[in-house]
This record gives structure tokens, C-alpha cells and sequence, in this order.
């Protein structure tokens, strides 16, 4: 790493500060060997890439940005022989420094250059007359491509002469795609929200799925009062995209032993996760309309279940008829717990994505926050049924854990590998499911759905309730192995997995919380299974 400025050493210490290493960082595996993941380079048709995640300091900013800590740029780092920059790396300072950029090399197979250096550069933004607290004046480059090609980064320095033509590349213009910006880095303004000043983004492709091709360069856009309809710089095409460089199903066992989390239940948690085969062998009933009063029983591999994907209502699912093992098989079984995998490419295959899906028979009721009192809200909230999933990240170029999604309600989270929480001495992150609702954070604590005076509590905590959700696992969906997979009867029931009651609780509740509360909580809805879910073919936001 670079060293810092003399006015940079008098400051108070930065996350950035130090450099992430996993708790295991000396006792990653060696993934079982075969075919092309995990082996460093990756070849996109034309061009071969290699994910530097080792980096030397340019300049820091001790301020704006997300918590107002700064930002800091840095070039890549030990960039193998032959290989080229595409661009600087930049990073919020309230994090420690874990990222990566792509660095390129043309393979000799490639027509007309796939790669070609600049013609010129222009001066995106200097810092030289601002009163911003600084380690020095910075200077940020956009490269000038010449005909046919486009920059895909930017150049960093502190000197205000341009910089030479040969330290970066540029990329032949039908290698690239569309990007959107992501997460904010840095900004002149007081927000990301403030388009008027300079702002620094992560970016990621604009078309993301299970056949997407783009492939995200890890370097910034900076962008100086303009908006997402301008943006100046693209992300790069899998052109060959074979799926090559995916684990094979054992190297996908190896990474789930050693990055599937460990989810802590609550305390107070009743209603606890089980396996489908439990689930329906301990009375699970299918329903079809206009033949209620016949229910059928599912057999333990669900091979009654109707197979498709209308979610017309024609069919659901529910909970035995007695009241007795009604209640019990609410209560969901512990022992008999299974995760259900899904293995995607993403990322134009550079990245894979585990989807690790857990089954909850019955989701509790809700409880409202209102002030500084609490409010149970009866049946609200609850249902049969519940599907709530995390997804692993992880890299086809080391086979390194990147971050992990935590699916929250309707919506969830992305969280870096560099801010989990995890299990001392090993790399399985850690997981939290809340009270009743099991949507899933990676903090322990209180997260309230609305605002800070009403809401929706989510409860989480550690407790003697905790399953590893590497340990018991099915492998039950991954396109690419084809015939490797045998997808479950369960995961084609493309119909709800709860009945679907209305009832009128309002009455009971105060006007205020009735008013804020989403009309969707004032019944009963089972979901429908993962594959119907949008992430289940696409990103996860």
C-alpha cells in the first residue's frame, strides 16, 4: 500500500485504514480442481481478465460521503505481465479497504484490437480550489477513446498534467454494454442524492441475470452535475460465455461448507424452519378450487403437486385440517431442517450466486412500534408458509466470498464480506433471523419497517436456536449443470404455499398505525415458491 500524506497521520484512524483479511485468511480451501473457476484469469472471447485486489493510495478526502469519513482513490497493484489498467479503484473510508478492479489483456486471437490506449484525456474534476479537508489535490481523468472504443474507467492523479497515453486502456466499443450506478462513494454534496455537485458511484451492468453478459470493470464513474442518462463509461461483454469458468458441482458443495452462514433464531422465536419433506409428511394438504372440501395429501417428495408456473389460484397449499397437529406442524421442526440451494451465474459468469432458501411452515404475527410502546397486531402478518433466502457472492476468479444479499420482506440487502459478522476462526458469515417474520439481517438488534417513531419491529438476537445452514443442504436448481441436477416435484409448484383469508382487524388497531400499515397485512397470503421469485433468473436488486 501507499504511503499516507504527513497531514494524514495527525487524523483519527479509518476503517480504510486497514485492510480486510477473512477470520480463516490463512486456511482458505484449495478448491477441488476442474475446468476453468478459481483459476485467476478468465477469458471473455476476446479479452482476458484477471480481479486485482491489491492496490496503491493516490489521494484521500476526509470528509462528505457516507458518513461523512471521506474517500479514498487508489491504482491497481501487482497487475500480472501483459496485463493493462482499465481504471482506478475508489472506496468510502468508513469501511475497510476490500474491493477489486479488472486489469485486460487482448488474446491473440482477437481482430481489429480489442484494446487501444487513449487519444487524449479530459479533466473530469480537481479539488484544488475547494475547502474540502484533503491529503493533497487530486485530479480526475476520463480517457479520450479513439473511434470505435470506449474508456471503462478513470485515472487518478495528484498532478494537474495529463497523464500518459500508455497507463490505461481503452476497450473496443462491441466488448461493452450499458452500466447503472450502485452505491454512492463520494460526493461534494451532502448526499448522493445531490446531482449538482461531484459524485462518485459504483457502478454494476445494466442487464443482470442467469444469461446476462455484462461484467462489471470494479472501477468508479465520476460524474460532475450530470445524471444516470449520461453516464460516461460502460462495463464490459462475455463474448464467449460458456459458463467454463463456474464451479462444478462439487467445487459448488466445497463453497457452501465454507461460506453458508450460520443463522441465529430468536429467542423468543415458535416458529421454526423445517425441511419440505417434513413439512408434508407430517400432514400438509393441496387444495383446488371448487374441490375444497377434498384436500389431498403431499406425498413426501411433493410429487402430487400440480407442475407450472400460473399462480392463477387454481391451487394452494395448507396446514393439516385438525386442530392439534395444526399447531404443531406451525411450530415448524428443527431437526429435520434442510437449505435448499440454487447455484446461477452471475455477472457474465464471473461471479456465482448461491441462493440459500429456507422453509418456515407458518410465519408469525407482526408487531407494531409506536413510540416507545409496543403493539402485537393480532393475526397481522402472519400466514402459512414462508420462503425467506441469503445469497452467497463469490468470485470465479479466487473463489473468495464478496458479499451476501439478506433477503428482508419484499426487498433485502447487499452486504460486503468486509462487514459480516462471522463465526470466530472460520469463514461462514452470520445470519439473523427476525422474530416471527424470519426476514434476515447480518446485525443483531432492532430494524424497524417505517419510520423512527412507527413501524414494524424486526427482532433479532442470538440464542441456542441456530442452524448452519452449510451443514444439511439440498442442491435443488443450477441451469448450467443440466443434468448433474435433479430439480425437486416442490420446486415446479408454481401456485401459493398458503391459502390466501381476509379478515378486518383495523377497528382494533389505532387510526394513526391503520393508516401507515400496508393493506396487504390485513389478511392471510401464502407465497409462492423461489422459482417464481424475480431474483430467481435475475439480481437480487
Amino acid at each position: 500500500m501507499g504511503n499516507w500524506s504527513s497531514s494524514s497521520k495527525k487524523r483519527k484512524a479509518l476503517p480504510i485504514d486497514t485492510q480486510f483479511k477473512f477470520p480463516a485468511d490463512d486456511d482458505i480451501p484449495v478448491w477441488p480442481q476442474d475446468d476453468g473457476f478459481a483459476r485467476g484469469i478468465i477469458d471473455l472471447g476476446e479479452l482476458q481478465v484477471f480481479q486485482v485486489t491489491s492496490f496503491n493510495k493516490v489521494w484521500s478526502t476526509f470528509e462528505g460521503g457516507p458518513g461523512n469519513a471521506g474517500a479514498t482513490f487508489f491504482e491497481p497493484a501487482s497487475v500480472p505481465e501483459g496485463f493493462s489498467m482499465l481504471g482506478c479503484y475508489a472506496q468510502p473510508n468508513n469501511k475497510p479497504l476490500f474491493g477489486w478492479v479488472l486489469v485486460a489483456k487482448a488474446n491473440s486471437s482477437a481482430e481489429n484490437g480489442a484494446l487501444a490506449e487513449p487519444v487524449d484525456y479530459t479533466l473530469v474534476w480537481t479539488n484544488s480550489s475547494s475547502g474540502i479537508e484533503q491529503g493533497n489535490t487530486a485530479y480526475v481523468w476520463l480517457p479520450t477513446a479513439p473511434d470505435g472504443y470506449k474508456a471503462v474507467g478513470h485515472i487518478v492523479t495528484t498532478l494537474p498534467e495529463k497523464p500518459s497515453v500508455d497507463r490505461i486502456r481503452c476497450v473496443r466499443s462491441n466488448l461493452t454494454d450499458e452500466i447503472v450506478t450502485h452505491s454512492w462513494i463520494w460526493g461534494t454534496g451532502k448526499s448522493s442524492r445531490d446531482s449538482n455537485g461531484f459524485n462518485v458511484y459504483n457502478t454494476r451492468p445494466k442487464i443482470r441475470g442467469i444469461k446476462a453478459a455484462g461484467v462489471p470493470v470494479g472501477t468508479f464513474i465520476a460524474q460532475n452535475g450530470r445524471t444516470d442518462t449520461s453516464l460516461s463509461i460502460p462495463c464490459l461483454i462475455n463474448t464467449k460465455l460458456d459458463f467454463s469458468t463456474m464451479p462444478n458441482l462439487d467445487q459448488a458443495k466445497a463453497l457452501i461448507k465454507t461460506y453458508a452462514p450460520l443463522m441465529y433464531l430468536h429467542p423468543d422465536e415458535k416458529y421454526l424452519p423445517s425441511s419440505v419433506k417434513w413439512f408434508f409428511t407430517n400432514g400438509a394438504l393441496l387444495y383446488t378450487r371448487g374441490k375444497e372440501s377434498e384436500p389431498v395429501a403431499i406425498d413426501p417428495s411433493g410429487s402430487v403437486l400440480p407442475q407450472g408456473k400460473d399462480n392463477d389460484g387454481a391451487h394452494w397449499i395448507d396446514l393439516p385440517k385438525d386442530e392439534t397437529n395444526r399447531e404443531r406442524v406451525k411450530r415448524g421442526d428443527l431437526d429435520s431442517f434442510q437449505a435448499y440451494m440454487h447455484i446461477k451465474p452471475m455477472f457474465g459468469a464471473t461471479f456465482t450466486d448461491i441462493s440459500i432458501w429456507i422453509f418456515y411452515p407458518f410465519n408469525g404475527p407482526s408487531r407494531a412500534k409506536v413510540g416507545f410502546v409496543t403493539i402485537p397486531l393480532g393475526k397481522i402478518g402472519q400466514h402459512v408458509g414462508d420462503w425467506e433466502h441469503v445469497t452467497l457472492r463469490i468470485s470465479n476468479f479466487n473463489g473468495g466470498l464478496n458479499s451476501v444479499y439478506f433477503s428482508q420482506h419484499s426487498g433485502g440487502q447487499w452486504v460486503d464480506a468486509s462487514e459480516l459478522e462471522f463465526v470466530p476462526g472460520k469463514n461462514k458469515p452470520i445470519a439473523y433471523s427476525s422474530l416471527n417474520g424470519h426476514a434476515l439481517y447480518s446485525k443483531p438488534g432492532l430494524v424497524l419497517q417505517g419510520t423512527s417513531v412507527i413501524g414494524i419491529r424486526n427482532d433479532t438476537a442470538k440464542s441456542k436456536k441456530v442452524v448452519d445452514l452449510g451443514n444439511e443442504f439440498e442442491v435443488v436448481a443450477g441451469e448450467y449443470l443440466r443434468s448433474a441436477i435433479t430439480e425437486p416435484a416442490w420446486l415446479n409448484f408454481g401456485w401459493q404455499w398458503g391459502p390466501k383469508i381476509s379478515y378486518k382487524t383495523e377497528k382494533a388497531l389505532p387510526k394513526k398505525l391503520v393508516g401507515w400499515l400496508p393493506s396487504e397485512l390485513f389478511g392471510e397470503e401464502g407465497p409462492t415458491g423461489p422459482q417464481l421469485k424475480s431474483s430467481w433468473n435475475e439480481d437480487e436488486r
